[in-house]
């Protein structure tokens, strides 16, 4: 589930997600590069081996020729104590052979710290033969605090990720969700990682209620950011909301999906009612009744 959450946000953002997660390598010159996604399955030598996947590997190319191109070799990591550096080498290794190239670098993202190697040394009393180390990206050792204002979507996406005080939570949750809108104009894109952010963020049915009292205004809208809404449809912004709260509140099942399709020939004024009972409710069967007695 992690690994698919973070190919998907790095192949929708790669320069972003360099640009956070590699910035040690890629300094400020991704402006003008030129970044292609590699196929993922490494080539086998024989058909009957097995094969290894990478998560997500990335050439990135300078056309102007300011630097000799560069393949990025992106790892999610959900647990520290998994992660193998043996096979890292050897993914890095099998690309450097079939891109012909030297110039790879491994990056790992741990979404949960931990113990792990950093580093791996082969050889002997004497020498060394082969050394590997990568760049790491502790995600839960980075202070939301010092990215809710960044400009990269990466890091306003990722803030659920990062270390903060717990009476901040909603907060952290808000700024992830004013990044998303305020740098993302494609609809498509905005519903597809306010589930990324929901996800990460987990907040409770407490924690929801409490966001809708002091975020939301009497429309359902975040506070501050209604023109939004106005702009791509109240009645489309205020059906997202509407579906985010109610998968919060019973999770993801096919009787829901079904009452979910409904709502969309609802007008905005009833979906704003709505939103005022959710949290009254305990069972599905609650939105049935709801919906049998508002068509």
């Amino acid at each position: 589930m992690h690994d698919q959450n973070f190919k998907n946000l790095i192949l929708d953002y790669p320069r972003e997600a360099l640009a956070f997660f590699a910035q040690e390598e890629t300094g400020e010159d991704l402006n003008h590069a030129r970044i292609i996604p590699i196929r993922q399955e490494q080539l086998k030598d024989r058909l009957g081996d097995r094969f290894r996947e990478l998560d997500v590997p990335l050439l990135v190319e300078w056309p102007n020729g300011d630097r000799e191109a560069i393949v990025f070799v992106l790892e999610e990591e959900t647990q520290s104590n998994r992660f193998s550096i043996h096979r890292l080498a050897h993914y890095c290794l099998d690309l450097a052979e079939l891109m012909e190239t030297d110039r790879v670098i491994p990056v790992v993202i741990f979404l949960n710290a931990g113990t792990r190697r950093d580093s791996l040394r082969l050889g002997g009393d004497r020498h060394s033969y082969l050394e590997f180390h990568y760049l790491a990206c502790d995600l839960k050792r980075l202070s939301a605090s010092d990215y809710k204002d960044s400009s990269n979507i990466i890091a306003r996406l990722n803030l659920p990720n990062m270390n903060y005080p717990k009476q901040e939570r909603l907060q952290i949750y808000l700024a992830a969700q004013l990044g998303l809108l305020q740098m993302e104009p494609n609809l498509n894109k905005q519903r597809k990682y306010v589930d990324f952010i929901d996800y990460y963020a987990d907040l409770s049915e407490q924690e929801m209620i409490e966001y809708q009292t002091r975020y939301l205004n009497d429309k359902g809208e975040i506070m501050g950011f209604a023109q939004h809404f106005i702009q791509e449809g109240r009645q489309e912004g205020m059906y997202s909301l509407v579906t985010r709260l109610l998968r919060k509140k019973f999770g993801i099942q096919p009787k829901l999906d079904l009452l979910l399709a409904q709502l969309q020939t609802l007008p905005v004024e009833k979906l704003e009612e709505l939103t005022e009972v959710i949290f009254d409710w305990i069972e599905v069967s609650d939105l049935t009744e709801w919906l049998k007695q508002h068509k």
